[in-house]
């Protein structure tokens, strides 16, 4: 399952991963993003359907592929209806260009009026122990509707990894600098929770990823965890999830140890939270 997007380095990274994944189509499930992309060096959300269609054949060019097996809309743009976006996507289902169709950080409101129009074979959305949104109504509205719940960054930008200690430790360009929860005030609250952590994963027998990861895994047969990373090391780690002892008692003190009470910060600035269609916490 390899997930990739128009707008990631601007549509540049997709060249290099249909030159190497191009020859080797069959091997593995592509699912892509369109509807926010870069214009003029900054993103932009264009949900119009021929915007939609154009945005498919440029990946289906560059991905060196002739389908694509999940077609997400990267985010809703709300000067367009959201059953005209998805009717655009259900016209390529139809032409076979794409497998599925796909939303990306939206309502279960949202959902539920876009899988009137088309069946949506999965949302993705953050979701992970620090970030607990999806549980106001999405991850319910998936298993409803018989969609998949894709969960991207389930280690929490590499936080629950115990990776993000010391923020003057990342580059000035890492995006984290510029993220509410790991801001001045809110990343030395937040990182006094890790000690914790740590400490329930050696009692599971794994890694702080891998505990994590675990439960994300642990929300239901309809959820699936999309961690990345650039190590060949952490991708392994992160592939041995399956090896962590959960009971009951454990995941209820992760519970009480990183919720939505316990966690300092939005995830996301005023100005990106604008961009999305989520719940959130009163």
């Amino acid at each position: 399952h390899f997930d990739t997007a128009a707008l990631y380095g601007a549509g540049t990274n997709e060249s290099p991963v249909g030159e190497v994944l191009g020859p080797r189509r069959d091997e593995y499930f592509l699912a892509r993003k369109c509807g926010m992309t870069a214009i003029d060096g900054r993103r932009g959300i264009d949900g119009r359907p021929e915007t939609l269609k154009a945005t498919c054949e440029e990946g289906l060019r560059r991905l060196r592929t002739d389908h694509i097996d999940l077609y997400y809309l990267h985010r809703w743009d709300r000067s367009i209806p959201v059953e005209e976006s998805v009717g655009a996507l259900a016209e390529l289902v139809a032409e076979g260009k794409i497998g599925g169709i796909g939303l990306s950080e939206v309502s279960a409101a949202t959902l539920r009026r876009a899988h009137a129009v088309h069946p949506i074979a999965a949302l993705q959305t953050e979701y992970s122990l620090w970030t607990r949104n999806p549980e106001l109504g999405t991850l319910q509205a998936c298993r409803d509707l018989g969609t998949a719940f894709v969960a991207f960054s389930p280690l929490g930008r590499g936080f629950l990894a115990g990776a993000v200690r010391d923020m003057a430790a990342l580059p000035a360009s890492d995006i984290r600098h510029a993220m509410p929860r790991f801001s001045a005030e809110n990343h030395p609250r937040n990182a006094a929770l890790l000690d914790g952590l740590g400490a329930l994963a050696r009692e599971g027998g794994c890694t702080m990823a891998q505990l994590a990861l675990a439960w994300v895994l642990d929300r239901g047969e309809h959820v699936i965890a999309l961690p990345g990373t650039t190590s060949i090391e952490h991708l392994d780690e992160d592939l041995g999830a399956g090896s962590a002892r959960l009971d009951a008692g454990l995941l209820g003190r992760m519970d009480a140890l990183i919720n939505e009470q316990t966690v300092h910060g939005p995830r996301y600035s005023p100005a990106l939270q604008a961009d999305v269609d989520t719940e959130v916490f009163a």
